[in-house]
């Protein structure tokens, strides 16, 4: 142990359960409310993205718990999620699900330190251990409350936190940075194509399917294996890239069958067709792999598309809408194969498409460069995350 640290439990530096008001004893059936929920959280940078206004009577029952700025949101469901946030709204108005625990920290203890603890690995991993049920997996409050931590003096709690957040800073300034060039491509594609529903600059406009070969994978469900080659389905469609994380694994027989039907090459596209709707996504391998509940856009030799054009136009903001309205289903939203190959694709010449094809992918060398120093930079986060809470 470090000089001058102490080792205590959360809930001996965070204010008791039975101190955080209850909304049912403090709001009237009429009393507007400002609700937080789980899905309220953006897991990637772990801030509240979204609130809910409710007439308190309207409010979901789990809308128990009020909360106030500095509050630290733990979900108590599914904890590999690490849907956790600082309260950073000012609103005096403020509820939030019971499915959160909330650490709201006493005195000498800084709540950004408590935040940063609770994001760290060696915490989930805590949290992980001691989850029950399969359908909903979650933990008890008082398994958050009992996690050790270590608890430097104020001034050491303040450095600490001020490492970490400007790292977190630098990291979030980069994505932004993303963010922008993403919105440069896009309007770029505007500029020189037009709005692609509308089709003011009268394009030529053809079906997907007569213009691509448009297929899907396998309708199947293999069985998983230990060690195999993944299945890559619509959730591991993630922000444009492909994620191999928590994929299932298909053995090399079922692999070689369903690439006879729908192999993935360099250059193709694919976008989900379940859930997350969209998104679609130029195949640059790294590795193996088959589908399932996602479309696969191939392009011939002869080509009067170019896959960087099919990807931008599919990805554009009035497109985007446009596919969305075609989407069938109830909570499991879906689009099927025979819809996607009807999309109206409009064709402009193909030399204009390389000279937009040529700009974007100059943007791209751009967010590469910066995807690489996010890396870094979160590698060195992680890292220093370890050094004080692993």
């Amino acid at each position: 142990m470090r000089e001058g640290w102490t080792y205590k439990k959360l809930g001996e530096v965070c204010m008791h359960k039975n101190k955080i008001l209850r909304a049912a004893k403090h709001y009237a059936s009429d009393e507007q409310i400002t609700y937080i929920d789980i899905s309220s959280i953006d897991n990637s940078q772990n801030i509240i993205l979204s609130t809910t206004p409710y007439v308190f009577s309207d409010a979901p029952s789990r809308a128990q718990q009020i909360v106030e700025k500095g509050d630290v949101l733990v979900s108590l469901v599914r904890p590999n999620l690490k849907n956790i946030a600082i309260v950073n709204i000012d609103n005096n108005r403020l509820v939030a699900s019971s499915g959160f625990c909330v650490l709201r920290a006493e005195t000498n203890i800084n709540n950004r330190y408590i935040f940063y603890i609770v994001r760290g690995n060696a915490f989930t991993k805590y949290l992980l251990g001691r989850v029950q049920g399969a359908n909903y997996p979650a933990v008890r409050e008082d398994d958050v409350k009992s996690y050790s931590i270590p608890i430097p003096p104020l001034a050491e709690q303040e450095r600490i936190v001020a490492e970490l957040d400007l790292l977190s800073s630098i990291i979030d300034k980069k994505k932004a940075q993303l963010k922008e060039l993403d919105q440069l491509a896009q309007s770029i594609f505007y500029d020189m194509f037009g709005d692609p529903i509308t089709n003011e600059k009268g394009w030529e406009v053809q079906a997907l399917s007569t213009v691509c070969d448009v297929r899907d994978g396998t309708h199947d469900s293999p069985k998983y294996v230990d060690n195999g080659y993944p299945l890559i389905t619509s959730k591991n469609v993630v922000n444009g890239t492909i994620s191999f994380d928590n994929v299932n694994l298909i053995s090399e027989r079922d692999l070689i069958a369903i690439n006879a039907r729908s192999k993935v090459d360099d250059g193709d596209i694919i976008m989900p067709m379940i859930g997350t709707i969209g998104k679609p996504t130029i195949v640059i391998k790294t590795r193996e792999f088959a589908i399932k509940n996602v479309a696969l856009i191939k392009f011939s030799e002869a080509k009067r598309v170019l896959n960087i054009y099919i990807q931008k136009l599919l990805d554009s903001e009035s497109y985007s809408r446009f596919i969305k309205e075609q989407n069938r289903g109830g909570t499991q939203k879906f689009i099927s194969l025979g819809m996607i190959r009807k999309l109206p694709t409009p064709l402009p010449p193909l030399p204009l498409q390389q000279e937009f094809a040529s700009k974007i992918e100059a943007i791209e060398r751009q967010k590469s460069l910066i995807q690489q120093s996010i890396v870094e930079t979160q590698t060195l986060f992680d890292s220093r995350m370890d050094h004080w809470f692993g």
